[in-house]
This record gives C-alpha cells, structure tokens and sequence, in this order.
C-alpha cells in the first residue's frame, strides 16, 4: 500500500519521538487493528498494513532520514515500495516475536477459532547482499549480475511436500485445525499443533527431492540495475527476489546494500565533489589557466592572480548527479600553494632577492604582526 498520510500522524506522534515512544505508538495500534482481531473488517485490515508501513520506516534509521529529507517521493526513489498485508504480519511477528505469540492472541481476541486449519501462507524471508562499486559508476549508473542462494519453491512436488501423486492428510493430533488447546494456569490458551506445526496436515509420503519441505535450495543470478547517485549506504529493494514462501505464500524482497569505493582524487559530500588541486607560488602571485579533472573529462579553471592558498573555486554542475533528479551538485576546487622542498643555488639566491624587496601587498601580514606588537606594549 502507497500511503499518502504523514507516517507520524499514521502513529500518533511527533517528529522528534524516540525509538521508545516510536515502539509504545506501534504496539497499540498494531493490537487495535490487527486482521485476527478485527476479521472481516478491510478497514482496520487496511490501517493495520498502514501503521506498519509507516513503523517500518521510521525504526529504520536510514529510511526515517530520507523520509524527513524528501517524503514518500524519497522512498520510492531509492526503491522502497509499500507494505503487503503479509509483510506487515511479518513486522508484526518480528516486533512480538514467533513462536506461540500469534496462537496465543488469537485465542483471547477472537482468530483462528473455527473447526479447519489456519492453512496460513508464510511469506518467504528477505535476503540481504552487499555490492561494491567505483564513484565513476556511482556517477553513470550500472549494472551488476548477483549470485546468490535461496530457497525456492521445488518443482518436483509443486511446493507442497509430498511426492507426486500424493497430497498430505489431516493431522491426527489437532483433526486438522492446526491447534490444540493447553493449560495456563486459569486459561485454557490454543498453540500450533507440535505434530503439524499449525498447518493441519502431515505428509507421509514425502517428496524425494525436497524432503517434504516444499522447498530447496538453488543458486540464482539476479541482474540489479544500480541507478546514478546512489551513494554508501542506500539500499534497493527488489521485490519478490528474496526467498520462496510456503503454503504457496509470496516471496520475500532481496535488499542490495550499496558501498561506493573511495576515489583517489575526488572525496564526496553529497551530490557535491570535492577535489585538492596544487599550484606554484608563481601561479598563484600571477594568475594562470589550469586543466582541473572531472568525471567526464578535463575542465579549463582559471586561477586569478593573488590567490590564497586554501581558496575554493566552484565548478558548477561537475558533481554527481542527484539521486531524486534535482539537478547535479557542484565540482569544489580546494587550491594549495606547493611550496618546493629542494631548491638550487640560484633559486635561493633569487627567493632571497624578491623577499628583500616585497614590501608591499602583504596587509594581512602586516595587520597581523601590528596587532601582536600592540599586544605587547
């Protein structure tokens, strides 16, 4: 679901809240509107994906900045889609935990209390790789063919678990309703069924390629395409790409994290380049012409005369482009005087000439050095 409501409004709380008061907001509405206490109700089934989208997001360090800094439009720029109402139980489950939890609040609240197994699809996990690449392709975009291992869906049996010709039966333990009911102190609370694990059925001839899992493991090549901007740090989501589900439920999402290599010439800060360039004394006291490196080719600055050493000069439009297409950033030339560690002879002796006769365009200095003089009188 593509939610145009503020995620802080969808939870209830300001823009500055903590991850505690972010948890406290989630966990109350999460419970109001949960599918399993509010069956058939598409409202709250709607309500329940919305606060764990908006959840999501703003637990996430990374996502809740982009969001501050550029709203939704950020999000499904760097890839981010919405929430399923399978992924939003699977936030749901990772924020309450596995196990008994969600058997236990159906049994108080109202779900999973009829005469038939849940037969509830699993959503498959998500996966998570890292890819490396140069600043050059950070600029240009590219592409990158991914091998990776994951489960999928075994084509032997279908995904369901049992060989050919067979299917599974009703479980014996719970008579196929995928639970069974035990005590707790003065409550009578429902689990998963240990013999089926919840699903009602049990296969006794089990598939010989997978096991009876549904599933196997097969190595897969994905082709991601990177786009231009991308920068350390920002993830893509392709979805569908993680694993395979069970009970035929929907895969999980593949997440690429993206680390963009160190430059030898060029350092980043944003979209902005940021770049060091050295120049003679004489350069810098008479002016000169300089071809300076860009990321797609050699740009002509000229350096007027006096120039300081550590002076910025601003190439516009020579930095990376923007990942939301605002526009590229800038090129800032830091330059520095070298000063010569080796001279000859005649080099000194012309050094000490002209600093004989400099008496004039250092106000700097002087200001300095009479500031000094009255310190201390």
């Amino acid at each position: 679901m593509a939610t145009t409501r503020d995620y802080y409004e969808v939870l209830g709380v300001d823009r500055g809240a903590s991850e505690a008061e972010l948890k406290k907001a989630y966990r109350k509405l999460a419970l109001k509107f949960h599918p399993d206490r509010n069956q058939g109700d598409e409202g709250a089934a709607e309500r329940f994906k919305e606060v764990s989208e908006a959840y999501e997001v703003l637990s996430d360090a990374d996502k809740r900045r982009i969001y501050d800094q550029y709203g939704h439009d950020g999000l499904r720029g760097q890839g981010f889609g919405g929430t399923s109402a399978g992924h939003a139980r699977d936030i749901f489950e990772s924020f309450f935990g596995g196990g008994d939890f969600g058997d236990i609040f159906s049994s108080f609240f109202g779900g999973g209390g009829g005469g038939t197994a849940r037969q509830r699809a699993t959503r498959g996990s998500h996966l998570r790789v890292n890819v490396s690449i140069t600043l050059k392709e950070a600029f240009t975009g590219t592409s990158r063919a991914i091998t990776l291992r994951r489960n999928e869906a075994c084509t032997t049996c279908e995904g369901s678990g049992a060989r050919p010709g067979t299917s599974a039966t009703r479980c014996t333990t719970c008579g196929g309703r995928g639970q069974v009911q035990r005590s707790q102190g003065f409550f009578m609370v429902q689990t998963a069924c240990p013999a089926c694990h919840g699903t009602g059925e049990t296969i006794s001839d089990p598939c010989e390629t997978c096991h009876g899992q549904g599933r196997v493991q097969r190595s897969a090549e994905i082709h991601v395409n990177i786009p231009k901007g991308v920068d350390t740090g920002q993830q893509l989501r392709l979805s569908g790409e993680g694993e395979s589900g069970t009970r035929g439920g929907p895969s999980g999402d593949l997440f690429v994290v993206v680390h963009v290599e160190e430059h030898e010439i060029f350092k980043r800060d944003g979209d902005h380049l940021l770049c060091e360039v050295p120049i003679t004394f004489g350069q810098a006291a008479l002016g000169a012409e300089l071809d300076i490196p860009t990321l797609t080719g050699l740009n002509r600055l000229k350096i007027p005369a006096g120039t300081q050493s550590g002076k910025v000069f601003r190439v516009r439009g020579q930095g990376m482009p923007s990942l939301h297409g605002y526009g590229p950033g800038d090129l800032h030339v830091h330059v520095q005087i070298e000063t010569p560690k080796k001279l000859t002879a005649r080099q000194k002796e012309l050094i000490k000439e002209f600093d004989a006769i400099d008496d004039v365009g250092h106000t700097d200095r002087k200001s300095f050095f009479d500031k000094v003089k009255e310190l201390f009188e």
